[in-house]
């Protein structure tokens, strides 16, 4: 499996030790049943074909490691290791459900919520005398998190996540290229950046994120993701769950109780309607889908810095 062979390159068998208790936090392990790809692990196999099932737990750790392997900060490792703890049951689609096309945030406000909430996480924090201020706010660590179009651990990540499972654009080589040519530069801000040592592999980066900047534009990942949006909101108006509940329950407690809608003997209109929209979600095929090109979607742009110069 890439995934497994990408978390050896960052030294996941080299984990640190202070690292250990927080990844057994119950909020963090739920991430475990919330998918990377926003749900679309049970959607049409005809429209995504992933070659492997990556969480949001995977991704929170592979940010984790690789700030670590980068800084060797603990805050700065902890809030990269903490940075999607608020992700909601299906992840962006959410944002879709909440209109938010272009910056794709509008469910980051219930980090820090969540955060001063996990009575375990405070404990692991206090045993390390760590601030939690210290780990709430990711964006203060450049390495974590930055504006586009510079690189991050987050955004880099993601690029070769995306890369092993949905583009299978990606292999053991140019996973093992990346991780050895990433180098940390002081940009033109004056703020600490991942970059590349090479021109070369800035620009394999650039390729692989330009590929998957074409798949998130795609009438058929836009319709998926505007489909499963209406499900749950669906879900939501029918007064199954609320809003609230879908950063408490995963993916596939939600689908569970989706099924079990469909399966009932005697359905409202509301319900037959909502048992309909599962159905398709599940069966459509590529051809069916109608176009659904929303231009306001978020950009995934990138401008890697390569042997100390920006690449575009």
């Amino acid at each position: 499996m890439l995934l497994e062979y990408y978390k050896n390159i960052l030294g996941i068998n080299e984990t640190p030790s202070f690292l250990e208790k927080y990844l057994l936090d119950p909020r963090l392990l739920r991430l475990q049943k919330i998918g990377y790809f926003c749900g679309m692990d049970y959607a049409s196999n005809d429209i995504y074909d992933f070659r492997e099932v990556i969480t949001r737990y995977d991704h929170s750790l592979t940010v984790a490691l690789l700030t670590y392997k980068l800084t060797k900060n603990k805050e700065a490792t902890l809030a990269a290791l903490y940075h999607d703890i608020a992700t909601p049951c299906f992840s962006h689609v959410i944002d879709y459900m909440n209109k938010d096309y272009n910056t794709q945030s509008s469910t980051e406000e219930y980090t820090e919520y969540i955060m001063r909430d996990d009575l375990y996480l405070q404990e692991c924090l206090k045993e390390d005398n760590i601030d939690i201020d210290d780990i709430i706010d990711f964006k203060k660590y450049t390495i974590v998190d930055n504006e586009r179009p510079k690189l991050c651990a987050d955004r880099l990540d993601g690029i070769i996540l995306t890369a092993i499972s949905w583009t299978k654009s990606i292999d053991e080589t140019a996973i093992k290229n990346i991780i050895e040519d990433v180098i940390i530069y002081k940009n033109e801000n004056k703020e600490y950046e991942i970059g590349f040592k090479t021109k070369e592999i800035a620009y394999e980066v650039l390729k692989q994120a330009n590929l998957i900047n074409v798949y998130c534009h795609s009438d058929a990942d836009n319709y998926m993701m505007e489909l499963l949006a209406d499900i749950t909101k669906n879900l939501i108006d029918l007064s199954v769950i609320t809003y609230e509940d879908l950063y408490d329950y995963n993916e596939e407690q939600l689908f569970e109780i989706l099924y079990n809608i469909r399966e009932k003997n005697y359905k409202s209109k509301e319900e037959e309607k909502l048992s309909q929209l599962i159905t398709l979600f599940e069966n459509i095929k590529e051809s069916q889908v109608t176009k659904t090109r929303l231009d306001d979607v978020k950009n995934r742009n990138i401008e890697p810095i390569g042997q100390g110069k920006r690449v575009k």
